[in-house]
């Protein structure tokens, strides 16, 4: 049997910009995706705290360092700048293998989305 597990999740990082726009998707800075273990392309849930939408879009990066998490095209509607946003992205395993499977969990700075 086959399970869908978090895989990945960026918790609590403040959204720097919406663009309706631009081509849908979710910008979302190059370290963060590198310490998440997200790619780009990836399928990825967002849930915004501040108004609890939840929908799902794809990962494009974004510039290293930069803080930057922006959603792009419909999603942007979903979205104000400065909103608290945790990223998710799932994976599907075979049940006793994600029964030992550890997802990459990253906690960065709300305030400019650092890692430090």
């Amino acid at each position: 049997m086959l399970v869908h597990v978090v895989k990945s999740k960026i918790h609590r990082v403040s959204v720097t910009g919406a663009d309706l726009n631009y081509i849908g998707s979710i910008t979302i800075d190059e370290a963060l995706m590198e310490a998440a273990n997200i790619i780009e392309g990836e399928k990825v849930s967002i849930v915004n705290v501040n108004n609890g939408e939840r929908f799902e879009t794809y990962a494009i990066t974004g510039n290293r360092n930069s803080g930057e998490i922006q959603l792009n095209g419909p999603a942007a509607r979903k979205v104000h700048k400065g909103d608290i946003i945790i990223i998710i992205a799932y994976g599907i395993l075979e049940f006793e293998e994600a029964k030992q499977f550890k997802p990459s969990l990253v906690f960065p700075n709300e305030k400019d989305n650092s890692l430090t």
